[in-house]
């Protein structure tokens, strides 16, 4: 079988399954298979590969996700380790680095919370682009900060990103030029109307309702005068939780658009 047909037969496989970008998923795992890039892969022949690439593929039509398939994935330039104890990085969670870029911009040696750092990728991401930054990500899961040390050591981060066990704040007093935080904002029973994918998903860091509060109330305490809260929210929530901030106190409540121009990212400052 050439490449072309084990492509051909791969895309048919995933389009029946209902995944969304068949063609380009049976691309992307041909190429890992054969540790090529997909540019090459039309001039390349299976060597022998096929029974891994169709196994690949099977577990792609069962609705597992590319990323955990590929075992890595890409944010902001970073290539990060992701498995299933992590959440996936998503584009709008690039939206939420690039505002707390903003809000630093003016911050010499800003000092960053990440709450919920899962993969490290907020927390890598800033600490990648703001090489005078000081970072602590928490995270209630070991499993999930297993996977940040992983991709902490790998990007070679050990000494401006620091990991600790625990919930909320996990302890940390700060203070903090700034706090981020992406937590879980899927009610239960939205989940089984989503895409299959987020089954595969880690739980505790999806399904979640009022968890910006804890968050905000408990960021307060951590911030400098002047320092500045930032959530990723659910779509459609962005008024809600805006009003939250307000009312807790926060000054210059702000509401950002994600990259597909919807209302992902708010944040407000401290007094």
């Amino acid at each position: 079988m050439t490449v072309r047909e084990a492509l051909a037969e791969a895309t048919a496989a995933l389009d029946h399954a209902g995944v969304p970008s068949p063609a380009v998923d049976a691309e992307w795992l041909l190429a890992h298979v054969l540790g090529i890039r997909r540019s090459q892969l039309y001039a390349a022949d299976l060597d022998g590969r096929l029974d891994e690439f169709r196994t690949l593929v099977e577990r792609r039509a069962s609705r597992e996700p590319l990323a955990y398939i590929l075992g890595e994935w890409g944010f902001r330039g970073l290539t990060l380790v992701v498995d299933a104890r992590v959440l996936i990085p998503r584009p709008e969670t690039e939206a939420v680095v690039e505002r707390c870029l903003t809000l630093l911009a003016e911050t010499a040696e800003p000092t960053i919370l990440d709450v919920g750092v899962g993969s490290g990728a907020i927390a890598l991401a800033l600490a990648d682009e703001r090489p005078d930054s000081v970072i602590v990500g928490t995270d209630a899961s070991a499993a999930a900060l297993e996977v940040a040390e992983e991709n902490r050591r790998r990007i070679g981060l050990e000494e401006r990103v620091r990991l600790v066990h625990g919930d909320l704040l996990a302890g940390e007093t700060g203070p903090f030029d700034l706090v981020v935080a992406n937590p879980p904002y899927v009610a239960p029973e939205e989940l089984r109307r989503l895409e299959p994918e987020l089954q595969h998903e880690p739980r505790e860091a999806l399904v979640g309702v009022g968890c910006e509060l804890p968050i905000a109330r408990a960021a307060g305490g951590v911030l400098r005068a002047g320092g500045t809260l930032v959530l990723e929210v659910e779509d459609g929530a962005a008024c809600d939780v805006a009003g939250m901030l307000v009312a807790l106190g926060y000054a210059d409540v702000k509401v950002s658009n994600d990259l597909a121009a919807r209302q992902r990212v708010v944040d407000g400052r401290r007094r």
